[in-house]
C-alpha cells in the first residue's frame, strides 16, 4: 500500500487563514497541520547538497542518488510534473510525517469523511502529532465507531507548495527497498496531476494505479535480475494478500446489507473476521514461507481497515484499463484523468468503469 491518506500539505496555511476569517471551530487543527508543515519545510535541504556534506551516511547517500534517478525517470518516462518535488531531503527525527485517524461505523465499511476548505471530504484527519491523532481515536471510539490510527510514511501537497521547493524526501520513507521507494515516489507525484475533490478512492486508486504501472517499467528497464526476483515476490504477495481482504470484505458487505438483525449481523461479523485470520495464517505458514508484513493488518482489522484498504485498490483495474485504452500514452491518460476529476461523482465513476 502506498502513502499518501495524509494530503495535509502547504494549503493548511490556505486553510487556517479561512477560518480566521469565518470562525471556523477547528482552527485548532488547522493550526497544528500548518505548523507540521512549516517545520516539515524548514528541515529540508537540496539533495545535492546534503550530498556534498561529508557527514551523510554512505546508505543514506546511495538511496539519495536512487532518488534522483526515479525522479528523473519519472519525469522522462512517466511524465510526472517537473518541479522541485523529491529534490530535496528532511531527517524528521521520527518514524512518520503524518498519523491519519480513520473510522467506520460498526455494521458499515463507509469511512467518516471530514471537509475543508479548499481540498474538500476526505476519509481521514491527520495530525502532525501522534498524541492528538490518538485523543480523535479516543473520542471516537467512545461515539461508537470502529477507528484506525496508522503512521504515514509521506504526504502530497498537490502542488501547492511547488513555490517554495514541492514535496521532500523523508527519512520515514527514503531507506525502503527499490522498488517500494519507486512506487511510493511515483504514487506522490501523481497526485499533481489529477485530484476529485470529493472522492478519496478515486484519488488513491489512480496514484496505485501510476506506481504499479510505473514501477513495473522502472524495474524492466532499470532493475538487476536480483531486484526484479524481489519485486515479483512483492507483487505476488500484494496481490494475494489484497485477493483475500477483497472476499472478506465483499462478504462482510453483504451482512452489512443484509435484513438480519444487529446482533445476528455482529456474530457473522466475527466468525467471517475469525475466519479470513485463520487463512491468512494458513497462506503465512504455507506459500509465504513465514512473510509476515501483513501481521499487523490482519491482527487489528476492523472496519476501518478495510475502508483504507478499499480506497487505494477498488479501482485500480479500471485506471489500468483506461490507461490502455489511450495507448498507453501517459499524457493522454492524465489528460483523461483530469476530465474523469472535474465531473459529478456519479458521473465520473460511471465513465470510469466503461469498458
Amino acid at each position: 500500500m502506498a502513502s499518501s491518506l495524509g494530503l495535509l500539505g502547504a494549503t493548511a496555511l490556505a486553510l487556517a487563514a479561512v477560518c480566521l476569517g469565518t470562525g471556523c471551530s477547528s482552527l485548532g487543527f488547522y493550526a497544528q497541520a500548518a505548523g507540521g508543515h512549516i517545520d516539515l519545510m524548514q528541515r529540508a535541504r537540496p539533495v545535492g547538497q546534503v550530498l556534498a556534506d561529508n557527514t551523510t551516511p554512505e546508505p543514506l547517500r546511495r538511496q539519495l542518488q536512487l532518488s534522483q534517478r526515479l525522479r528523473d525517470f519519472a519525469v522522462d518516462e512517466l511524465k510526472l510534473p517537473d518541479n522541485g518535488s523529491y529534490r530535496r531531503y528532511a531527517d524528521l527525527q521520527r518514524p512518520a510525517v503524518v498519523w491519519n485517524v480513520v473510522a467506520a461505523p460498526e455494521l458499515s465499511l463507509t469511512l467518516k469523511t471530514w471537509c475543508f476548505p479548499v481540498m474538500g471530504c476526505v476519509g481521514y484527519r491527520g495530525y502532525f502529532d501522534r498524541a492528538q491523532a490518538d485523543a480523535l481515536a479516543v473520542q471516537l471510539r467512545a461515539e461508537g465507531w470502529e477507528v484506525r490510527v496508522y503512521g504515514v510514511p509521506a504526504y502530497s501537497t498537490l502542488g501547492w507548495s511547488n513555490w517554495i521547493g514541492g514535496d521532500p524526501l523523508l527519512n520515514t520513507f527514503i531507506t525502503w527497498p527499490e522498488g517500494e521507494l519507486a512506487r511510493l515516489v511515483f504514487h506522490e507525484l501523481a497526485h499533481q496531476v489529477a485530484y476529485a475533490d470529493d472522492d478519496t478512492t478515486f484519488n488513491e486508486s489512480f496514484g496505485t494505479a501510476v506506481e504499479r504501472i510505473g514501477g513495473r517499467r522502472w524495474v524492466a528497464q532499470h532493475g538487476t535480475p536480483e531486484l526484479q526476483s524481489q519485486v515479483l515476490l512483492a507483487e505476488s504477495r500484494r496481490a494475494e494478500f489484497q485477493a483475500l481482504a477483497q472476499r472478506y470484505r465483499d462478504a462482510l458487505q453483504a451482512v452489512y446489507a443484509g435484513a438480519a438483525a444487529d446482533t445476528t449481523k455482529r456474530a457473522r461479523k466475527a466468525e467471517l473476521l475469525a475466519a479470513m485470520r485463520a487463512e491468512y495464517a494458513a497462506l503465512k505458514a504455507g506459500p509465504w514461507g513465514g512473510y509476515s508484513g501483513y501481521d499487523p493488518w490482519f491482527a487489528q482489522a476492523n472496519n476501518a481497515y478495510f475502508g483504507v484498504l478499499a480506497a487505494y485498490t477498488e479501482l485500480v483495474p479500471q485506471f489500468e484499463r483506461l490507461f490502455e485504452r489511450q495507448g498507453g500514452d501517459f499524457r493522454r491518460f492524465y489528460a483523461e484523468v483530469k476530465t474523469l476529476a472535474a465531473m459529478p461523482i456519479a458521473e465520473r465513476r460511471a465513465r470510469l468503469a466503461a469498458p
